[in-house]
């Protein structure tokens, strides 16, 4: 039986904001963020929370899924993943205000959790 092998995709896409002229809010939960501790390679699990006021477009959410994905090999700093991850996506976006909030499992008996915000400017 041949195996089958699953081809995770960094490419974020989007679709048009049904209601653009609203603010409203979008939050995601993502339980299962999994990066490398670039010191021991040893890896590093958080819950991410994602919040969001969409403008033009939001976030398709099986390309986010496997956008996250994406980083389960990369070695990252949770502060630099944080805000790699908010970066990105309000790149690919352009949203009214959006947060992140990694919530990282204990290393060395440390619980870190890293918040990074973006605003539009009125």
């Amino acid at each position: 039986m041949p195996q089958t092998t699953s081809k995770i995709s960094p490419n974020l896409e989007t679709f048009a904001n049904p209601k653009s002229e609203r603010d409203y809010t979008i939050r995601i939960r993502i339980p299962e963020f999994t990066c490398l501790c670039p010191k021991t390679g040893q890896p590093d699990f958080a819950i991410l929370h994602l919040e969001y006021i969409p403008n033009q477009y939001c976030l398709e959410l099986k390309a986010l899924k496997n956008y996250i994905w994406s980083f389960r090999d990369q070695g990252a700093f949770h502060e630099a993943v944080t805000n790699q991850i908010l970066d990105e996506l309000v790149a690919t976006i352009e949203p009214r205000f959006m947060r992140l909030t990694a919530e990282f499992n204990v290393r060395g008996g440390l619980y870190t959790t890293i918040i990074a915000e973006y605003k539009t400017v009125a």
